[in-house]
């Protein structure tokens, strides 16, 4: 199985809001076709509200770059899935109704919307605007091997570790935007991956974001509303016998820069 992930700080403009997310879902798709063109691949994942940011002090400013299901982020991305016959994972902020969603499209080889994910558990970044998810986790074959999807706080979730687990899933497409807390990312994100053997193809954003009064971790000082995202986006597996696994980087990324990966499973 051949598989990639996007790493990717979105446009931010407060004075131009609708033009900054156009420049940069155009950055966005940019990447993403430039890993495609580089052979054929089973499945690429793109960050966490790749194209929008993340950070919103409300619903209102939210829905200035929500998207339905069919907006032009995902139309954008099924192109790319339809052209280069592989399964895209997008995330974006979706508008549904009344509801706002933190929420990852899912595109087959066709181009065809075959999922679109909610956030269970959310982050408290979300926690101004979004709905929590109430569809089950995704479970999409690609002809080559079976995955999921979970968006960022969702790893944290002991029943999405267990479901993955449980379903033998062989990977996870893992839109992110993960803060930066000082300390690598992947032992984390390894020890919650520990009893499967599926790969977590992780796709996170770099950088940071001031949006005020918003932080999404740590002190609510003045001088801290600048929250910064970790990169490092990988794709790591348990491998090894069954009496002596270990997690194995097969992929990863600096710490900051926009940038693709990929590798084979």
């Amino acid at each position: 199985m051949q598989v990639a992930a996007v790493q990717y700080r979105a446009e931010r403009a407060p004075d131009d809001v609708l033009g900054a997310l156009a420049r940069s879902r155009d950055q966005l798709t940019s990447h993403a076709a430039s890993v495609l063109a580089q052979g054929p691949l089973d499945l690429l994942v793109l960050p966490e509200m790749a194209a929008s940011g993340y950070l919103f002090p409300s619903p209102d400013a939210v829905r200035q770059v929500a998207e339905t299901e069919d907006g032009p982020t995902v139309q954008a991305v099924a192109a790319l899935a339809r052209a280069h016959r592989c399964h895209v994972v997008v995330g974006f902020p979706e508008r549904a109704g009344d509801r706002l969603y933190n929420s990852a499209a899912v595109l087959d080889g066709h181009g065809e919307l075959v999922a679109v994910y909610r956030k269970r558990l959310l982050f408290r970044a979300d926690g101004p605007w979004a709905t929590p998810g109430e569809r089950p986790y995704p479970l999409v074959d690609t002809g080559s091997g079976r995955f999921t999807v979970g968006i960022c706080m969702d790893l944290n979730d002991d029943a999405f570790t267990a479901w993955i687990r449980e379903s033998g899933v062989e990977m996870v497409a893992f839109p992110t935007n993960w803060v930066d807390e000082g300390e690598p990312t992947w032992p984390y994100w390894a020890w919650r991956m520990h009893g499967s053997r599926a790969a977590l193809v992780a796709a996170n954003r770099w950088g940071s974001e001031h949006v005020s009064g918003v932080v999404a971790d740590g002190p609510t000082d003045a001088e801290a509303e600048v929250t910064r995202f970790s990169g490092a986006s990988c794709v790591l597996q348990w491998r090894g016998p069954v009496d002596g696994l270990r997690p194995t980087i097969l992929a990863s990324l600096p710490a900051t820069g926009d940038g693709v990966l990929g590798t084979t499973l």
